[in-house]
């Protein structure tokens, strides 16, 4: 792709862009509670409930909201609604800073980001799979390290603003940021390659996979599918796991503190090893995306599930006061976790449905999704507030085994994109593959 020097310049602006869409989207949908959580309780004596409340709600009318995003990017196209979309959720961030002891300011504000944080990730989704066919995969794994660097470098760096200078001006400072950077978006980037004079991947010609009209997705059609039904359990299940864990991770690790952990054993212990965890971990959403490249999808995100157990395991056996060996394997698969969905989702879907018709089959798949997702962080609540959160861990863990076996259940559906893309087979192989999905 950057033997077109003009493309090459795209794909640098928008692997960077990228990386800050999926850093304050994994931020700001959740990440951010484990700060808030604990200073809130201890300033205010806020309970769980109240604290998390406006993000469950949030989560509700993300439901409908998904479907409206992608309503608007394919009729108005992404800029258009991302952009405004950044600039409302920086405002909310500010309404965050400066709600002190106002609950209802600070309901408002938090709801509003936990709703606007969607454009942030359906805009680079989509954007990445207007702009990548043959190199989709490792793109996505390039601006998904965005997820994991705020559970690891962004946690931290929060966490020390707050205990320095304090939570108000840490928020002020995100939504100053994520603001600038929807000025970067209007003003630098293109919605597809075409509207630059280009071809998806830097090529000289249109994609071949392209070249036939193939039947427009419909509601109907899709929820008529096997195949769409496998996504939304496969990927919905993983999306709910990832927002329960990172949601209550510091609380899991407050709740296992010993009078030695000071303040308590997720800033005396396991941000270190979330850090070092890493450095390990964050590559492996770029390695997914080579997967997904030379493998295809559906093997990649097998692995990707597998990974998902380094993150809940030992969360479910942590003992009190910490363990380390147990804290460097969770810190390695939450890295996995958070970098691995944000690449495999929109691949599997594009795998599935091709360039053309993923935003109208994604719409659909993300709303569906979403239903579970939001009640993912009241699960945990209501579990952690019952006194046995070490039980939720297992539920998880048994929700995970089902998303594998759906996984299974997809192997031998054919990539829709084939002739483009870069798999280990001859041409004719490719279009045979191109030619079975659209029959």
């Amino acid at each position: 792709m950057f033997k077109n020097k003009r493309f090459g310049l795209y794909s640098i602006l928008f692997m960077v862009l990228g990386v800050v869409y999926m850093f304050f989207y994994s931020g700001l949908q959740n990440d951010h509670i484990n700060i808030l959580q604990p200073y809130l309780s201890s300033t205010y004596g806020w309970t769980d409930m109240q604290i998390t409340n406006p993000v469950t709600y949030g989560s509700v009318v993300v439901i409908i909201f998904y479907l409206l995003c992608g309503a608007a990017f394919v009729k108005f196209g992404v800029k258009k609604f991302m952009v405004p979309s950044m600039v409302i959720l920086g405002l909310a961030c500010c309404g965050i800073a400066f709600s002190g002891s106002n609950y209802v300011l600070y309901a408002v504000s938090l709801f509003f980001v936990r709703i606007l944080v969607v454009p942030l990730q359906m805009g680079g989704f989509m954007l990445c799979a207007n702009w990548y066919i043959k190199y989709r995969g490792r793109v996505m794994g390039v601006i998904t390290a965005g997820s994991p660097l705020f559970s690891v470098c962004g946690i931290s760096i929060l966490t020390k603003v707050s205990n320095s200078v304090g939570i108000k001006e840490a928020y002020i400072v995100m939504g100053i940021v994520v603001v600038v950077i929807g000025l970067i978006t209007a003003f630098f980037m293109k919605d597809t390659p075409e509207d630059a004079g280009l071809y998806p991947d830097g090529a000289d010609r249109a994609p071949i996979s392209e070249q036939d009209e193939s039947e427009p997705i419909s509601l109907k059609k899709l929820l008529s599918e096997a195949r769409a039904w496998q996504l939304i359990i496969s990927y919905g299940i993983m999306q709910f796991v990832i927002n329960a864990m990172m949601a209550y991770m510091a609380v899991r690790y407050i709740s296992l503190s010993t009078e030695a952990d000071v303040p308590n054993l997720f800033v005396a212990k396991a941000l270190l090893w979330l850090s070092v965890g890493a450095i390990a971990g964050i590559p492996m959403s770029y390695v997914l995306g080579v997967f997904d490249d030379k493998l295809g999808s559906i093997k990649a995100s097998l692995i990707l599930n597998i990974l998902f157990f380094f993150a809940v395991i030992p969360l479910a056996i942590m003992p009190v006061g910490g363990s380390v060996p147990l804290m460097v394997v969770w810190a390695f698969g939450v890295a996995c976790m958070t970098g691995g969905v944000p690449t495999m989702h929109p691949c599997v879907t594009s795998y599935v449905y091709g360039r053309k018709h993923y935003q109208a089959a994604n719409k659909w798949i993300m709303t569906i999704q979403a239903i579970p997702f939001a009640f993912s962080i009241a699960f945990m609540a209501a579990f952690n507030q019952a006194g046995k959160l070490t039980m939720a861990y297992y539920v998880l863990m048994v929700l995970l085994v089902i998303s594998f076996i759906t996984i299974l259940t997809m192997w031998k559906i054919p990539d829709a994109n084939a002739a483009d893309r870069d798999y280990k087979t001859s041409n004719q192989e490719a279009e045979k593959l191109t030619a079975a999905t659209k029959n």
